[in-house]
C-alpha cells in the first residue's frame, strides 16, 4: 500500500487452492486459547474442612463489609452456609441481611426457599407470616404462602391466609385464585359468597359477568338471572351507566340464548340498544345481528343490519359531515329499506316513518353546503339535490315537493360564478314529464339568459328537436352561434340539422358563414364537414373549389393528400341529375379521375418543394406510391419511386464548439439535379455501388471515382477541384468504413 492507496491487483485469476469459510472457522477455533479454570481442591480431613470454611467465611465477611447494601453478596453468603449444612449460620446471615434491607422481596423469597429445602416448614410459615405482615401489597408473597399451606393439605390454613389477603382488597387475580381454590375442593357456596364480596368491593361489569357465568355453570339458572338483574338495577337507566353495562347486557342475552329463551334475549338486546346511542353500541349491535342471523326472522334480521349500517354511517359523518359519498350511501340505504317495506306489505304508518327517515337523511345532506366559491367543491354536492328530487317524484309522487326542491337548488347555486347544466336540464325534463312545456321552456330560457353554457344549448336543442319544434331549434342554434361563433361543432350541428330537413341552400349558407369566421376552434373539422356534404351531394366541382380555397389558406400536406384522393374516388350522381327511383335502388355513382389526382399530387409535391418541407414531401410520396400501386402502371410506380430522397451523411463544423459534426440529411434527386449536377451524379453512382454490393457484384470504389472525375472535368475552375476533393475524401471514408454508409437508399414504405 503506497501513498494511502490500495495496491493494484495485477493477477485476478482464482488461486489454485481455494479456502472455504468452514476451514477459516475451524482454524480460528483451533487457535483460540483455552480458558483459565480454577484448580479443584480436595478436602481430606476435618481440619482442612474447618480451614476451608474459615477462609470462605473471611472472604464473604470482607466482601459484605465492602458492599454492605449489595443483597447479592448476602444471598451468596447465606446460600453457601446452607449448602454446608450450617442452617443456624445461614439464618443468622439472612437476619443480618434483613436488617440491612427488610423490604427486599428477593431476600424474603430466598430465605423461605432455604428453609423449605431444609424441610423446616414451621420456620418457613413464620417467615411468610412476617413477610406478608411487612409487605402486604406484594402478591407474590401471598401466592407463595397460600401455595405452601395448600401443598401441606392445610385447606383451612390456606383459607385463613386468603381471608387475611382479601382484607387488603387486592386485584382481580387474587379473588380469582381464592374462588378457584374453593372450586377445587367443591366449595361452590363459599365461592358464590366470595363473588358477592368481590362485587361489593369492585362493582364492575366484568365482575358481574363472571359471577353470572359461574352461577350458570353450576346449574343455578335462577341465581344467574338474579345476579344479572341485580347488576342491571345497580347500573340503572342512566345513559352513561347503560353504556358502561353493555357487557352485562350482552352476557345476559347470550345466557338466555344458550337456554333457548330467544324472546328474553331479544327483549334484552332491544332494551339496551334503545338506551345507548348508535355511535357507542357497535359491539352490542354486532352481537344482536349475529343473534338475529341465527334465531331471528328475515324482517328482524334486516332491521338489525340496517341499524348496524346506520351506526357506521353516523360515525363516518361525525368525523366529516361533508363526505358526500357517505351521504349517497346513507340515502340509498334508507331508500332500499323503504322498498323492502313496500314489498313486504307494511302498514301506512310504517311506510310514512320510512319515508320520513329518507327525507331526514336528504335534508341533513343538502344542509352541508360546500365552503368557498369553487365549482369543484360543488360537483358531488349537486347530485344530492338531484337524487332528492327524483326520490320525491318517483317514490313518493309528491310533485309539488319535487318542484320546490328543484327551485331551491337553482336558487342556491351561485350562477354568477358557475352553474350546472344538469340541474337546469333535470328541472326542465321534470316539467315536461308533468306536461308543463311552457314552464320547462321558461326554466331553460332563464338558464340561457342568466348563465349561457354549451351544455345548456345542447340540452335545450335536443329537447326541442325531440319535440319536432324545428323553428325553435333554428332559433336556438342562432343563439348558440351568437354566444360562441368560434365553436366549429355548433356550425356543423346546425348544418346537419338543415341537411336532415333537406334545406340544402340553408346548409351551404351556414357552412359559408362558418368558414368565413376569422377565428375558429378546430377549423379543419368545419372544412371537412363542408367538403363531405358537397361530396355526398355529388357536387364535385363545388367540393373541388372548397379544396382549392382550403389549400390557399393552409397548404398542409394532409389537405393535399385528401384533395388528391378525392379526385380519384367515386361520388354519387348530383342530386339534380338523379332519376326518380325506388328507395331500395342504389344511387348511381360517378367514377373519379386518376389523371386529375396525379396532377394534384404533382402540384402538392411542387408546392411542398418550394416551401422546403422534406418530411412532408416523403409523406406525400408514400401516399402517392400507394395510390399508383392500386390505380397506376409499373411506369407510374417507378416514376414515383425515383422521386424518393436518398439519405446521405454530411459533415459540417459546429459554430459553437468548432468541431466537425455528422448529420443525416434527405437529398431529393430533383433538388440535387438542379443545384449540383456533379454531386447528384456521384450520389447516383454511390447508390449503384451500394446496390451492386448487396447483390454480390464487386465494384471497386476507384471505378466510381473515375466516373465522377470524368463528370467533374466538365466543370471549370476551382469549383471542379473542390468537388473532386470532396468526392475523393468521401471515397476514402467509404473505404475506411468498409463502404457501409456512403449512401443508403432508406425509404419508409
Amino acid at each position: 500500500m503506497q501513498d494511502g492507496r490500495a495496491p493494484r491487483i495485477k493477477n485476478r485469476a482464482p488461486a489454485a487452492i481455494q479456502v472455504t469459510a468452514e476451514q477459516l472457522l475451524r482454524d480460528a477455533q483451533e487457535r483460540q486459547e483455552s480458558q483459565f479454570r480454577a484448580p479443584k481442591q480436595r478436602v481430606e480431613d476435618f481440619e482442612e474442612l474447618h480451614e476451608y470454611r474459615g477462609r470462605k467465611r473471611e472472604e464473604f465477611e470482607k466482601r459484605i463489609r465492602q458492599t454492605r447494601g449489595n443483597i447479592k453478596e448476602w444471598l451468596q453468603y447465606a446460600n453457601w452456609e446452607a449448602s454446608q449444612g450450617e442452617y443456624a449460620r445461614s439464618r443468622s446471615v439472612f437476619e443480618r441481611a434483613l436488617d440491612v434491607d427488610p423490604r427486599s422481596v428477593q431476600l424474603w423469597l430466598s430465605y423461605t426457599e432455604m428453609e423449605l429445602k431444609g424441610r423446616n416448614v414451621q420456620h418457613a410459615r413464620n417467615l411468610f407470616d412476617r413477610a406478608v405482615t411487612l409487605l402486604p401489597r406484594v402478591d407474590q408473597l401471598w401466592y407463595k404462602y397460600v401455595y405452601l399451606e395448600e401443598l401441606l393439605q392445610n385447606v383451612p390454613g390456606a383459607r385463613q391466609v386468603f381471608e387475611r389477603w382479601m382484607q387488603w382488597e387486592p386485584d382481580d387475580k387474587a379473588w380469582q385464585a381464592y374462588i378457584k381454590m374453593e372450586q377445587r375442593y367443591n366449595e361452590l357456596d363459599r365461592a358464590s359468597a366470595i363473588y358477592e364480596r368481590w362485587v361489593a368491593i369492585r362493582p364492575e361489569p366484568r365482575v358481574w359477568v363472571k359471577w353470572g357465568k359461574f352461577e350458570e355453570e353450576r346449574g343455578r339458572v335462577d341465581k344467574a338471572r338474579e345476579v344479572f338483574q341485580t347488576a342491571l338495577e345497580f347500573f340503572g337507566d342512566d345513559e352513561e351507566q347503560v353504556e358502561k353495562a353493555q357487557a352485562v347486557f350482552n352476557a345476559f342475552a347470550k345466557m338466555e340464548t344458550r337456554l333457548k329463551e330467544y324472546e328474553r334475549a331479544r327483549v334484552i338486546y332491544k332494551f339496551a340498544l334503545s338506551r345507548i346511542p348508535r355511535s357507542k353500541s357497535a359491539a352490542l349491535y354486532a352481537a344482536y345481528t349475529k343473534f338475529e342471523k341465527q334465531h331471528g326472522t328475515r324482517t328482524s334480521l334486516e332491521s338489525t343490519v340496517l341499524g348496524k349500517r346506520r351506526i357506521q354511517y353516523e360515525d363516518e359523518l361525525a368525523h366529516d359531515g361533508r363526505n358526500y359519498d357517505v351521504w349517497f350511501d346513507y340515502a340509498r340505504l334508507e331508500e332500499g329499506a323503504l322498498k323492502d317495506l313496500r314489498e313486504e306489505g307494511a302498514t301506512v304508518d310504517e311506510e310514512e316513518q320510512a319515508i320520513g327517515r329518507v327525507r331526514e337523511v336528504y335534508e341533513r345532506a343538502v344542509a352541508q353546503v360546500p365552503p368557498g366559491g369553487e365549482k369543484r367543491h360543488w360537483r358531488r354536492y349537486i347530485f344530492l339535490w338531484l337524487f332528492y328530487a327524483l326520490f320525491e317524484e318517483v317514490e313518493t309522487k309528491d310533485y309539488d315537493r319535487a318542484r320546490q326542491i328543484y327551485q331551491t337548488a337553482v336558487q342556491l347555486v351561485p350562477h354568477k360564478r358557475f352553474t350546472f347544466a344538469k340541474l337546469w336540464l333535470a328541472f326542465a325534463r321534470f316539467e315536461i314529464r308533468r306536461l308543463n312545456l311552457p314552464a320547462a321552456r321558461k326554466v331553460l330560457g332563464a338558464a340561457i339568459g342568466m348563465c349561457p353554457k354549451e351544455a345548456l344549448f345542447k340540452g335545450y336543442i335536443q329537447i326541442e328537436f325531440d319535440l319536432r319544434e324545428f323553428d325553435r331549434v333554428r332559433k336556438l342554434y342562432e343563439k348558440y352561434i351568437e354566444f360562441d361563433p368560434t365553436n366549429s361543432a355548433a356550425w356543423i350541428k346546425y348544418a346537419e340539422l338543415e341537411t336532415q330537413l333537406e334545406d340544402f341552400t340553408r346548409t351551404r349558407a351556414i357552412f359559408e358563414l362558418g368558414v368565413s369566421q376569422p377565428q375558429l376552434s378546430m377549423p379543419e373539422l368545419l372544412w371537412k364537414a363542408y367538403i363531405d356534404f358537397e361530396s355526398e351531394e355529388g357536387e364535385r366541382e363545388k367540393a373541388r373549389s372548397l379544396y382549392e380555397r382550403l389549400i390557399s389558406l393552409s397548404g398542409h400536406v394532409k389537405v393535399w393528400i385528401s384533395y388528391a384522393l378525392f379526385e380519384a374516388e367515386a361520388l354519387p350522381l348530383p342530386r339534380a341529375e338523379r332519376e326518380e327511383e325506388g328507395d331500395e335502388e342504389e344511387v348511381p355513382m360517378v367514377e373519379g379521375d386518376a389523371d386529375r389526382a396525379r396532377q394534384v399530387f404533382q402540384r402538392a409535391y411542387n408546392d411542398l418543394k418550394s416551401k422546403g418541407l422534406k418530411h412532408e414531401r416523403v409523406a406525400l410520396l408514400n401516399v402517392w406510391k400507394s395510390f399508383e400501386e392500386k390505380n397506376g402502371t409499373q411506369a407510374e410506380i417507378d416514376k414515383v419511386q425515383k422521386m424518393f430522397p436518398i439519405v446521405s451523411r454530411k459533415r459540417h463544423v459546429d459554430e459553437e464548439t468548432g468541431q466537425a459534426v455528422e448529420d443525416w440529411d434527405m437529398v431529393f434527386a430533383d433538388d440535387e439535379r438542379e443545384s449540383n449536377p456533379a454531386s447528384f451524379k456521384f450520389l447516383q453512382m454511390a447508390r449503384a455501388w451500394s446496390e451492386a454490393k448487396k447483390s454480390g457484384i464487386a465494384v471497386p470504389p476507384s471505378a466510381l471515382l473515375a466516373g465522377v472525375s470524368q463528370q467533374q472535368q466538365q466543370q471549370p475552375g476551382s469549383q471542379t477541384e473542390d468537388r473532386r476533393e470532396e468526392a475523393a475524401r468521401q471515397t476514402r471514408d467509404d473505404d475506411n468504413d468498409d463502404a457501409s454508409s456512403v449512401a443508403s437508399s432508406q425509404h419508409d414504405d
